[in-house]
């Protein structure tokens, strides 16, 4: 990637920043915050105390979540069953189940699911949405699976990097199916949703009329404003623009280099409060993780120690629970004074949160010098020069800290004026379990979807769930995790990327750890040649290649343990699959009522668990 002479002009003055917003009127004024005197009581800090046993949800979230238990989930638990006993005539499900799922035990008893789907570019986010698609009731051919309507049960789903594009553009575009998704309902206007638009490459976006260096100088016009506003910018507000037009409403493929539009400019994660089915809770709550790099004892430039803070954004806070920090403030007032008497609106851009959860740029900083021979060189370039900032590091997304003073006893970031974000994997959990490890959330089962590139062949091994452990045991007693192998050479010894494993079924009810269905992308299902581990670089699909690795994430989701049919070695799904993946998620809440494991979940979670 070079600069073009468009792009080197915009670099000739600093005199330009007036014209440059001017050219991009809708997509730079919609960008930019704005600043204005806080309402009333506005309370910029909550704690949630130090506590992991006693810590508090934010009062929206509490309420967010009672709602959704009380009025949405015992009828999804119901279709739910009933789409398990449809689909496996053969296969009897124990009672105890059905009286659980079927609530008569009461809702209180119902089964606690989170979902987290990895990182991984959009691999990983094209493997999530296949995944979630095996999951959703609304998918005529998932439900015939036995698989359908357990999306529709969850009470969070948390997503980082890639999966933070599936999680956040499945809020916001008001919770559609899978393939609408990703593909797109309709045309629309130019304005409307037009899905992933996969066939545009996210970091060198160009057209036969349009070079990736005239595109990188709209997206740079895009930030003007918000850099004029007094809030810093850098090479994750670039990347976020070119998100928007994937990720956010506001873009079709026809339109996609349309320089009046805003591209979703404006669209805050915030604001996702406002979407039809947020607001009736007929979508799980949506969480995005993002990784620091402080500038205290153990920093560095290219990676996120464990032990740093992991941030969450959801729709109404953003913030820690880990106990070097424990606070949070509104996610709506994101990049407002600490001080109380000055909130910002508008820093919470959705496609600005997309990216600091997949900025991997800061490991492209080995030297400064490496840095401006890297891919986004010319950005880094072209930021110095249009938007000086001295002292603020341009590979991280930044972040006024609302935090400063808060912990100074633990907390390494308490003096600093701005937060250096990365990608949530950068300290090696590629997968989030954080935020659904939460005791306060009450989450027990955790449906885990790792779609890294750990292997040489870009398939997942298991590291990421062995670095959640470590960092379990380093914070301890703050979270809870269950027992694993202690090596991908352990998991892949085992084929348990290859097939679903459930961890944790021995685990003891005081140890407070879910159980986890782990469903990996470890290799093509059922002798089909593999289409699903393409390398992270890999930033362009054209629909065909996202619809075969929709079509083959699907069989990966409804296989389970591979049988062996027709007697001469062939694989086919297990018929037992749907039951056991009941089972499973029945499992803590039978342990929770006083009944024994019983019948055919018996024998699933003997198959099935890893001990």
């Amino acid at each position: 990637m070079r600069l073009s002479a468009s792009l080197a002009g915009l670099l000739a003055s600093l005199s330009l920043l007036p014209a440059l917003a001017a050219a991009q009127a809708a997509a730079a004024q919609a960008y930019a915050p704005s600043l204005q005197k806080c309402p009333d009581r506005t309370a910029l800090l909550r704690t949630p105390g130090p506590d992991p046993h006693a810590q508090t949800l934010g009062p929206d979230e509490a309420r967010y979540i009672a709602q959704r238990r009380a009025s949405v989930l015992p009828g999804a638990w119901a279709a739910y069953l009933a789409t398990v006993t449809a689909a496996s005539p053969s296969q009897a499900l124990p009672e105890y189940v059905g009286a659980i799922l079927g609530g008569a035990y009461g809702g209180d008893a119902l089964p606690h699911i989170g979902i987290a789907t990895s990182g991984g570019g959009l691999r990983a986010a094209l493997f999530g949405a296949g995944v979630l698609g095996a999951l959703d009731g609304r998918n005529q051919s998932s439900l015939r699976a036995g698989t359908g309507g357990l999306l529709q049960t969850a009470e969070y789903i948390a997503g980082l990097s890639g999966g933070s594009w599936l999680v956040s553009s499945l809020a916001q575009a008001d919770f559609p199916s899978l393939p609408d998704l990703v593909f797109g309902a309709n045309s629309g206007s130019g304005d409307g949703y037009g899905g992933w638009i996969t066939d545009i490459d996210l970091l060198q976006p160009s057209s036969p009329t349009t070079s990736t260096a005239d595109v990188l100088g709209v997206f740079l016009q895009e930030i003007a404003l918000k850099r004029a506003a007094g809030f810093p910018v850098t090479v994750a507000d670039v990347w976020g623009r070119s998100l928007s037009r994937h990720f956010v409403n506001g873009t079709t493929e026809a339109a996609f280099f349309d320089t009046t539009l805003a591209h979703g400019a404006g669209q805050t994660l915030s604001g996702v409060a406002d979407v039809s089915t947020f607001r009736t809770y007929a979508q799980p709550f949506p969480i995005v993780l993002a990784d620091s790099l402080s500038s205290g004892p153990g920093a560095s430039e290219t990676a996120a120690p464990p032990a740093n803070p992991i941030y969450e954004f959801n729709v109404y806070e953003t913030g820690s629970y880990d106990p070097a920090l424990g606070a949070f403030t509104p996610t709506k007032f994101l990049g407002s004074s600490p001080n109380g008497s000055v909130c910002a609106t508008g820093f919470d851009q959705l496609s600005f949160v997309q990216a600091a959860s997949s900025n991997l740029f800061n490991s492209l900083n080995t030297s400064d010098a490496a840095l401006l021979a890297s891919p986004i060189g010319p950005i880094v370039s072209a930021l110095e020069t249009l938007f000086p900032q001295p002292g603020l590091r341009l590979d991280a997304a930044a972040v006024p800290n609302p935090f400063v003073g808060v912990a100074p006893d633990t907390y390494a970031d308490t003096g600093s004026a701005d937060l250096a974000l990365v990608d949530g994997g950068e300290d090696g959990e590629t997968t989030p379990f954080q935020p659904l490890l939460v005791r306060a959330r009450g989450v027990d089962t955790i449906i885990a979807i790792d779609a890294p590139a750990d292997t040489d062949d870009n398939f997942a091994d298991g590291s990421s769930l062995i670095a959640t452990r470590a960092r379990v045991q380093l914070l301890s007693p703050a979270y809870a995790f269950p027992s694993i192998p202690s090596t991908p050479a352990e998991f892949l010894a085992h084929n348990l990327t290859t097939r679903p494993t459930f961890f944790g079924c021995a685990s003891a009810a005081s140890s407070g750890e879910p159980l986890v269905v782990y469903i990996a992308n470890g290799g093509a299902p059922l002798g089909q040649r593999p289409v699903t581990n393409a390398p992270t670089t890999k930033l362009a699909y054209t629909k065909a290649e996202a619809q075969a690795v929709l079509d083959q994430v699907w069989d990966v989701a409804t296989q389970g343990i591979p049988v062996e049919v027709g007697g001469a070695g062939a694989a086919g799904k297990d018929p037992e699959w749907p039951v056991c993946l009941a089972c499973a998620v029945a499992e803590r809440a039978r342990r929770a009522v006083g009944v024994p494991r019983a019948g055919a979940c018996a024998s699933c979670l003997e198959r099935y668990c890893w001990s």
